[in-house]
């Protein structure tokens, strides 16, 4: 076990032989930290939290009472191969949460990016790949192989089926289940996950340009309404769109996906 002297651990926190602890963390009463967990500078691990398996945290996250931080997938598939999860910087994850590390036929790595909230109760399932400032509100489960873009949020109580991808800067509402991908910039709502707008109100509290927004919106209506397949729809979109943001939508969608896509109403 390493501990830098400038650690704080109490007294009747478990650190077992092999663990990182970098300097400045704090680690509270009845904590646990696995042999292979490396604890970056300024890591707040709460009572009663465990961190286990071959896991990084970033600098300055924390870690709150009773989540559970780097345990096996639960998938039958896996036989003991040595996986990891790895959290970035100033990720704050919360009381009761869980968050399982990959598998060999999925990568082997879950990972959780920087200054995200993964909130009460909520699941991280394995190979999971979640980008920066991705907010998981209070229960939502995400399964195994998803991918979650840059500055996502996810309504309380909400799934996501295994291998979705949502696109960045997408709201999904609260006690919604997402079966289908996602477009960047998305709103989705509905118990079944209906494709119901753009998440304007994260564009603007991003700053996005007008100009941008509205070539977001015409985008949106020539996706919903113009003439061919979705799909058709996308590729004469890419040819003719000269906003960064509807590109991103563009490459998103004619990219290889392993579910099929919500289109817009």
């Amino acid at each position: 076990m390493a501990v830098d002297p400038s650690a704080r651990v109490h007294a009747s926190a478990v650190i077992e032989d092999g663990a990182v602890i970098g300097p400045e963390c704090e680690i509270g009463p009845f904590a646990v930290i696995g042999r292979e967990v490396t604890l970056g500078r300024g890591v707040v691990v709460k009572s009663h939290a465990v961190i286990t398996g071959w896991t990084d945290i970033g600098d300055e996250s924390t870690i709150f009472p009773f989540a559970s931080v780097g345990e096996i997938p639960q998938d039958l598939k896996f036989k003991g191969e040595r996986t990891r999860l790895v959290v970035g910087k100033r990720t704050r994850i919360r009381e009761g949460a869980t968050l399982n590390t990959g598998t060999e036929g999925g990568g082997g790595v879950t990972r959780v990016g920087d200054d995200c909230l993964i909130m009460t109760g909520a699941h991280v399932g394995h190979d999971a790949q979640i980008g920066d400032r991705v907010v998981l509100v209070n229960n939502v489960a995400i399964a195994g192989h998803c991918v979650i873009g840059d500055d996502v949020i996810v309504g309380g109580l909400s799934g996501v089926h295994q291998f979705v991808r949502i696109g960045k800067g997408a709201i999904i509402g609260a006690v919604t289940m997402v079966t289908n991908d996602v477009m960047p910039y998305g709103l989705v709502q509905a118990p079944r996950g209906e494709l119901d707008g753009l998440n304007l109100v994260g564009l603007k509290r991003r700053g996005v340009e007008r100009a941008e927004i509205t070539a977001l919106r015409a985008a949106y209506q020539m996706l919903a309404q113009g003439e061919g397949t979705f799909l058709d729809r996308a590729r004469r979109l890419a040819e003719e769109t000269e906003s960064r943001h509807v590109r991103e939508i563009t490459d998103f969608i004619l990219s290889a996906s392993d579910r099929s896509f919500l289109t817009p109403k």
